[in-house]
């Protein structure tokens, strides 16, 4: 088996897991800080927070809408021009 070198894949992909191990617990590290700051702030702050978050979840469904009208008004265009 020319090529075949199953101890050079193990370490690769040992090598490979630990990067997103390690990646992983990076994020998960600064979730945590998140959580512990966030968790600090006054009320007046959480208030803020939320509102920020809730503007940004109102910009992202703004965003899906534009899509799916872009996606009905494709289809109306190709509906006109396949008319007889």
């Amino acid at each position: 088996m020319a090529g075949f070198h199953p101890f050079k894949d193990m370490l690769e992909n040992a090598k490979a897991q630990h990067e997103v191990d390690k990646a992983n617990f990076e994020a998960v590290k600064a979730e945590s800080r998140a959580t512990w700051e966030e968790a600090k702030l006054s009320s007046k702050g959480r208030q803020e927070l939320m509102q920020k978050e809730r503007d940004e979840q109102i910009a992202a469904a703004k965003e899906r809408t534009a899509a799916a009208q872009e996606r009905i008004d494709t289809v109306k265009e190709i509906k006109e021009k396949l008319k007889p």
